[in-house]
């Protein structure tokens, strides 16, 4: 059964930092792509960064290129979002995500119809 945890969801100020974690577990974890997404009040789900799991091949949204990384740690079956820089409309609730499987060789973000399993997301509040 797959599982996937995300944590370290938080309030911060507008420029801050905050590193989510995302703990997989049910599966042979860098056989798949893993991407975060984000979905604010009112807006649709979005893609803000995606894995090449063992790999390490990055793929990021423009609105947070050059602020957030996403790494992983493959021993760990782990996937991180360093996101630096706040701004108010990062404010969402953060859900890591898992994509297909590493042999359909995706290059690019990953999108919502590529996800076919979430995380119960983790809550990013950016204040002003």
């Amino acid at each position: 059964q797959v599982q996937l945890v995300e944590s370290g969801g938080d309030s911060v100020q507008a420029g801050g930092s905050l590193r989510l974690s995302c703990a997989a577990d049910g599966y042979t974890y860098n056989s798949y792509y893993m991407g975060w997404f984000r979905q604010a009040p009112g807006k649709q789900r979005e893609a803000v960064a995606s894995i090449a799991t063992g790999d390490g091949t990055t793929y990021y949204a423009d609105s947070v290129k050059g602020r957030f990384t996403i790494s992983e740690d493959d021993g760990k079956n782990m996937v991180y979002l360093q996101m630096n820089s706040l701004k108010p409309e990062d404010t969402a609730m953060y859900y890591c995500a898992r994509g297909p499987p590493r042999w359909r060789s995706y290059g690019r973000l990953l999108s919502r119809v590529d996800i076919t399993h979430w995380g119960q997301g983790t809550q990013v509040t950016v204040s002003s």
